[in-house]
């Protein structure tokens, strides 16, 4: 490879690093494809680069709705992954990860739990039975069952995420509130009001102590437990909190639909 093309192609991966953290997705995939380029035409064709820039693409294209495009990206990267890395590899699991995403994105549930189950089983060889990116391994496989309404194994596998980040992640991160969050989601989807309230409310007490007031993760909170007071006939209750949530929605610069919501 010429000199000066690795350095060039690092500097593109860099760039749509960034765009893709700013949400530039358009530039974000000129970048990715730019880096892609300079690897392909320099390096040996299985090289792990190759199916790092494949993986960035893909990303890129499911953020944009793309997801039989980011499917596709998702597939070379693992190909190139299985020839490249040993069996067991922790870039494989990540790529079962971003595959099981997109057929869970195209509606396609099965797939995508028979590829998170495969992310799940090299995390358990290669990672310790605590690290986060189990947990993120369980809630992957408890979204779906939450899809396929298998809500009693979507509420195990929740639990187990809340069991590791428990003991991995300080007590008011972010992604502990989003785990109880989910398994309160699963209890009011099953009907179990007053053991969903209690995860509502720990979820939002550690929102409140980890985001900014007017984080749309907050107004999710807030319209959450709204909800379920109106479910429960507590319609006063329901009111105040939905008001919470309208003053966020209203001062903050983005957000997500705010109807009751699993992350």
């Amino acid at each position: 490879m010429a000199e000066n093309l690795p350095a060039k192609a690092l500097s593109y991966s860099n760039d749509g690093d960034r765009y893709f953290s700013n949400g530039e997705y358009a530039k974000a995939l000129s970048s990715f494809g730019k880096a892609l380029d300079i690897y392909k035409t320099n390096l040996p064709p299985n090289h792990p680069y190759i199916a790092t820039s494949y993986n960035n693409i893909g990303l890129v294209n499911d953020n944009m709705g793309e997801h039989a495009k980011a499917l596709s990206s998702f597939e070379q990267a693992l190909k190139i992954y299985k020839i490249a890395l040993p069996p067991n590899h922790p870039e494989l699991a990540t790529a079962y990860n971003n595959i099981g995403g997109a057929y869970r994105n195209m509606g396609e549930i099965a797939k995508a739990l028979s590829y998170y189950e495969q992310a799940l089983e090299i995390g358990k060889i290669t990672l310790p039975p605590n690290h986060p990116d189990m947990a993120t391994s369980y809630n992957n496989i408890a979204a779906v069952y939450y899809n396929m309404n298998d809500f009693s194994k979507a509420l195990s596998s929740y639990e187990r995420a809340v069991d590791i980040y428990k003991v991995a992640l300080p007590p008011n991160h972010p992604d502990l509130a989003s785990a109880y969050n989910n398994i309160g989601f699963v209890y009011t989807k099953t009907g179990k009001y007053s053991e969903a309230l209690p995860y509502y409310e720990r979820s939002l007490k550690i929102r409140k102590i980890a985001l900014p007031p007017n984080h749309p993760n907050m107004a999710t909170s807030y319209n959450n437990i709204a909800a379920l007071y109106e479910k429960m006939g507590e319609h006063a209750k329901a009111l105040s909190y939905y008001e919470k949530a309208e003053e966020i929605e209203e001062n903050a610069e983005e957000i997500e639909e705010n109807d009751e919501e699993i992350e």
